[in-house]
């Protein structure tokens, strides 16, 4: 039996009363958290452009907009609004956003299909579940490979998922998984100059893997062999000097649930800057001066240079505010200055504002051969003043993980404050906390008819 097929005899089979309850909670958060993501997006120019892009495709809502769109466009511009802000979850092992694929399928399908609420928390749970075992098959080779992890392995989520719930044999599932390997996709080079396809991946991933899947149940065929064969997923999606577990992708399949490892992000931006977050504010109630700074030494893994500091030309002064999102040197800069680093320090304004890009010069980073990274995401900040005075800050993991999970105030306060962002009226904010806290009980679509 290969691993499509076990994994597929194992999704068949599930029953929700065979979800753990720890896994149930966790969805629960993450499927409020994406909702309320995904709204607070809702006018962005990325979000604006693929609305004009679909509009008219259908009938069915895309949250935060009319019901304009079939089943696919409302996928990808739910998903695209759900990861654009890169404030949506990520997966301690290696990182990895299930959410804003997984939420849009489920949500799409939801109304195409008439799905129950028991029928979205199984799709959603071996969904996500199989894209948190793909992560932990061969950590950083994705990324090494110039492969956006998130986006190839979003597509057999989306297709496990909805193959899952409308009662495709065992072996169709099996198909489906097969044919999304070679429908998924998402290069990473959105890193040379912050333009948009990265937020993009994780709704091409629903649309891909809900075509997978509907492929499947058709009739069409894919590779059984499609994640450990001499021409399959990992040969093809991961470099090759990183040694593959496949045991992970099958090992006590329902009785160890991965997607408990999620994590919630306090701050909108990219996942391995968020402990350097925490520590610019512990640092920020230690300096009443910040032009007393001489220089900021962070103390990072090696498997995160590429992507949060270098090119430094590009990290120290970011070309577009999502480009800032990905620079650890603007990230503790604007901390610093103005406190936090939520949805409204990335803008035109802040990327432009002299102190902060003044302050993000004085950042330098050495690679810590003891770094965690990527079990762990852990940060150090060491700050030097003109007199010699040393201040050092640490984040020992990532807050919002398992070892420092968010408080369910916490959860309620993005929750709220992602719906103000997008100036949501208290009626429509009433409306959108009931269909996300009833979800997998009633779902009940008119709640969000709203715009």
């Amino acid at each position: 039996m290969t691993i499509a097929e076990e994994y597929s005899l194992w999704a068949k089979n599930l029953q929700v009363q065979d979800i753990s309850e720890k896994s149930i909670k966790t969805l629960k958060f993450l499927f409020k958290d994406i909702c309320g993501i995904i709204i607070s997006a809702k006018n962005e120019d990325y979000i604006k452009s693929l609305v004009k892009t679909y509009k008219g495709s259908g009938n069915f809502i895309s949250i935060g907009h009319k019901r304009d769109f079939d089943l696919f466009s409302s996928a990808i511009i739910a998903g695209t609004a759900a990861h654009g802000e890169d404030f949506d979850d990520t997966f301690e092992g290696n990182p990895m956003h299930v959410g804003a694929t997984m939420i849009p399928t489920m949500l799409a399908a939801a109304q195409k299909f008439n799905l129950s609420g028991d029928q979205i928390l199984k799709g959603l749970a071996i969904g996500s579940e199989l894209i948190c075992r793909l992560a932990l098959v061969a950590p950083t080779a994705m990324h090494k490979q110039c492969f956006h992890p998130t986006a190839v392995c979003g597509t057999f989520g989306a297709a496990a998922g909805l193959a899952s719930v409308l009662n495709l044999s065992d072996k169709q599932i099996t198909s489906s998984l097969g044919i999304a390997g070679s429908f998924t996709s998402g290069i990473i080079e959105y890193l040379a100059e912050g333009t948009w396809t990265k937020r993009v991946h994780p709704g091409w991933s629903a649309n891909s893997g809900m075509n997978a899947a509907l492929m499947a149940q058709s009739g069409f065929v894919g590779p059984r062999t499609v994640f450990e064969g001499d021409h399959g997923f990992f040969k093809a999606f991961a470099i090759s000097h990183i040694k593959r577990d496949f045991s992970h992708l099958t090992d006590k399949l329902g009785d160890r649930w991965e997607i408990e490892n999620l994590a919630f992000k306090p701050y909108a931006c990219g996942t391995m800057a968020q402990p350097f977050v925490d520590c610019a504010i512990q640092l920020r109630e230690k300096v009443s001066d910040l032009t007393t700074i001489k220089s900021i030494k962070a103390k990072v893994g090696e498997g995160t240079v590429h992507r949060l500091w270098e090119p430094r030309s590009e990290k120290n002064k970011p070309s577009t505010p999502y480009s800032a999102k990905f620079s650890v040197p603007y990230c503790v800069a604007v901390t610093l200055i103005k406190g936090g680093a939520g949805l409204e320090e990335f803008n035109e304004t802040n990327i432009m504002d002299k102190n902060i890009l003044k302050l993000a010069s004085l950042i330098d980073y050495e690679i810590d051969p003891n770094d965690e990274y990527p079990e762990n995401y852990t940060g150090t900040l060491i700050l030097e003043t003109f007199d010699g005075k040393i201040l050092e800050a640490r984040q020992p993991c990532f807050r919002g993980g398992k070892k420092q999970p968010l408080t369910q105030k916490d959860f309620d306060n993005k929750f709220i404050k992602n719906l103000e962002y997008a100036q949501l009226d208290t009626e429509q904010k009433k409306k959108v906390e009931e269909f996300t806290n009833t979800i997998f009980d009633k779902p009940d679509f008119s709640k969000i008819n709203l715009f």
